[in-house]
């Protein structure tokens, strides 16, 4: 395993505001997709990777503007992934990097960069592995903002947010809760 709290520490404060945010929400959504990695059969090496790799995906939001969590960056915040992904990249950690890319939302593919002209590079930033997509699946689940930072949203209230950027996002979720949700017994 690597030392997550290293990285973390290199780049956030621990007595900041952006760490309290940062480090209680990763908690969350780490904790949310072990449980499905661990439901679905994932081996011990994709727990584990899911454990770092969840901890680091939002690393990047230490670079975009986001005062409400402590953020001074000069990106925007959707360009938090990308730059997280560089952040990683630096590390020498490149499959990290492709998790915190492809995070946002349900992933972005090149042709809404395009059309919706995001400030992001003009490619398909789209959760591929199992891990990748528990991972993105698990985030959609927490925010960072202050009055909801500890509660966990409602599967109706994810697909209510996601239904607003299109179709794709709604059947992705849907397909991936369907995967890795906690099924009713």
């Amino acid at each position: 395993m690597i030392d997550y709290f290293r990285i973390i520490h290199k780049y956030i404060s621990p007595d900041s505001t952006t760490y309290r945010f940062f480090i209680h929400h990763s908690v969350l959504v780490t904790e949310k997709a072990l449980r499905a990695g661990r439901r679905v059969g994932l081996n011990q090496t994709q727990l584990d990777f899911i454990e770092e790799a969840g901890m680091l995906h939002d690393i990047g939001i230490v670079r975009v503007r986001a005062e409400e969590i402590g953020c001074y960056g000069n990106k925007p915040y959707i360009c938090h992934g990308v730059e997280g992904s560089m952040l990683l990249g630096d590390e020498g950690l490149e499959k990290h990097a492709l998790v915190s890319e492809s995070h946002v939302g349900v992933g972005i593919t090149k042709e809404e960069v395009v059309v919706k002209q995001f400030p992001l590079p003009a490619r398909d930033m789209v959760p591929l592995s199992i891990e990748e997509r528990i991972l993105c699946w698990a985030d959609l689940f927490f925010s960072k903002s202050s009055h909801k930072l500890w509660i966990e949203k409602t599967t109706d209230d994810v697909l209510e947010r996601v239904r607003r950027y299109g179709d794709r996002q709604a059947k992705t979720f849907l397909a991936w809760q369907e995967e890795f949700g906690e099924q009713d017994s």
